[in-house]
């Protein structure tokens, strides 16, 4: 299948374009976008075959599970079983922003995409693209790193389309991303914060939004 490369304004996105992206996803296909961080691969969760496609585009092994992004926090309640006081906290703190939580999954994601596991870790995003593609999607997708496992995330378009020239139904060009340090990852699901992952919202921060 031949990917198809199209050039977006990250700020002001098309609905044309997001609609596209939006109906690759659908179809079961895999959509590389821009991130507020980097770029990331969206695919639907509730969709075994589609989530398969990203471990095998990443060469990842299906014990990582994949993180999502949604809209807002309508769009993460309806995916998770409950939102806890202290996840609805950071949510109003830090989002749309880089900041992911760890919630228990509600019963519609796939299987595959929670590795076996429970969980899942939503956040979302402060940009047009990203949080566009779930709106128009109705629906969080994933959101897990546009690169081969083991390698460099990538915050230009067009590493993205040279690293993985196989597998991708759309790329959406929205130029560079900011890049540096991933999203900090927090499991906010009992009345204290758990640091899973280190990230770019400090943890000093997160702390004193609490205190």
């Amino acid at each position: 299948m031949d990917v198809t490369y199209l050039t977006i304004d990250p700020d002001q996105p098309s609905e044309q374009a997001l609609r596209l992206a939006a109906s690759e996803l659908s179809h079961g296909r895999v959509v590389a976008y821009p991130t507020d961080t980097l770029y990331g691969l969206a695919a639907d969760p509730r969709n075994a075959d589609a989530v398969d496609c990203i471990y095998r585009l990443k060469g990842r092994a299906s014990v990582a599970p994949l993180p999502l992004i949604a809209a807002d926090i309508d769009q993460v309640n309806a995916c998770v079983k409950e939102s806890s006081p202290l996840a609805c906290r950071l949510a109003e703190g830090f989002w749309p922003g880089p900041l992911t939580l760890i919630y228990d999954a509600g019963a519609t994601l796939a299987p595959a995409m929670l590795a076996g596991g429970k969980t899942v870790a939503l956040r979302v995003p402060a940009h047009p693209v990203a949080a566009g593609i779930a709106r128009v999607f109705c629906h969080p997708v994933t959101a897990t790193s546009a690169n081969r496992s083991g390698g460099y995330p990538l915050s230009e378009a067009s590493q993205v389309a040279k690293e993985l020239p196989h597998g991708l139904s759309l790329i959406l060009d929205g130029g560079s991303t900011t890049g540096g340090l991933p999203s900090t990852i927090i499991d906010a699901r009992g009345s204290e914060p758990v640091l899973i992952r280190p990230g770019i919202v400090p943890w000093d921060h997160v702390l004193q939004s609490l205190a």
